[in-house]
């Protein structure tokens, strides 16, 4: 509700475009692109049910996100191998209990690239989607920088439309585990099929 009231007020929409339609019954590990704030928001509109994001611990300072980080959420120091590893065990419980998880694997915004471009990803999810037979969902956040790149103070933000592009689910439950580099390949191309970055 908040992140609608948000998008209505701000006057930034979301145009949702899906290649399969989900089974919001199901639990899933979406995985998408970052360049902007408006992806928090544009998540918490496309997934139902029971879900958490992960996310950079620097979020803990803030106050209204401390809440959900400390609940909810699960943040993860990504320069620590320890919290890293704390990080998953706990995603890998909530998956466990039918919560879908929420993880750019980029693992932040590239802050010297303007326009955006994809940086690799972190295999950590992928690994946790083998291991726990979770189905992945891509998610390709087209041009959402257009309408605020990161969180705005470089470049302002303008209103629009946003476009998504949500790829049918990568199913992990015959893949051995040491295939999870090759499905992090997979999944960065699919992502970065569908990226404007003009």
């Amino acid at each position: 509700m908040n992140s609608l009231l948000c998008s209505v007020f701000s006057g930034v929409f979301f145009r949702f475009t899906y290649e399969e339609k989900l089974d919001h019954r199901k639990h899933y590990i979406y995985c998408g692109n970052h360049t902007s704030n408006l992806d928090i928001m544009i998540f918490c509109l496309l997934a139902r049910g029971r879900f958490s994001f992960m996310g950079k611990d620097e979020l803990l300072k803030n106050p209204v996100l401390k809440i959900f980080f400390n609940t909810i959420d699960i943040p993860v120091n990504r320069d620590s191998k320890m919290s890293s590893f704390r990080a998953f065990k706990r995603a890998g419980e909530h998956l466990r209990q039918g919560m879908s998880l929420i993880i750019f694997p980029e693992g932040r915004i590239d802050m010297d690239q303007y326009p955006p471009v994809m940086t690799p990803f972190k295999n950590g999810p992928f690994r946790l989607a083998i291991e726990t037979n979770t189905p992945i969902v891509p998610v390709s956040v087209t041009d959402a920088w257009k309408k605020l790149w990161d969180d705005g103070a470089k470049y302002g933000s303008r209103p629009g439309i946003c476009d998504i592009y949500i790829h049918k689910p990568v199913y992990t439950e015959n893949m051995a585990p040491d295939s999870a580099d090759e499905l992090k390949d997979a999944i960065f191309d699919l992502i970065n099929s569908k990226v404007i970055t003009r």
